[in-house]
């Protein structure tokens, strides 16, 4: 079996239960969710959908640079959106940060998520 590794970064905020920023097998990075939480502090930003979104992509990106990835090299993501109605509003900050990468993506609506915040995204990335 493949050796797991687990990622950590105090660049992106710290698990917040029983799991891991990220796991590289493989030469691939699987990062948990990511939800709007000031790495520094903790504490969850209440702001608009776009600055949750732009939040959460900054954290994103610091796990993948702590495994030895990048943005440019994610494969696919899933967005998680306490609101449909708001995707457009999160679309515009994500399109900014991937540019002219376009990785596949799924987007859902779900129930509730972690501490009520209104975005959360996971990603599988190469290494590299």
């Amino acid at each position: 079996m493949s050796e797991l590794r687990r990622v950590h970064t105090d660049h992106a905020p710290a698990a917040i239960g029983p799991y891991s920023q990220a796991i590289v097998v493989d030469g691939w990075v699987f990062c948990s969710g990511q939800i709007p939480l000031d790495p520094k502090t903790g504490e969850l930003l209440k702001g608009s959908v776009a600055e949750q979104t732009d939040l959460v992509l900054h954290n994103l990106r610091s796990v993948l640079e702590a495994a030895g990835s990048s943005l440019d090299r994610v494969v696919k993501t899933t967005v998680f959106l306490s609101d449909m109605h708001t995707f457009a509003e999160m679309n515009e900050v994500y399109a900014r940060h991937f540019a002219e990468h376009r990785p596949a993506r799924a987007a859902v609506q779900a129930g509730a998520l972690p501490k009520f915040c209104d975005v959360e995204i996971e990603c599988v990335a190469r290494i590299g």
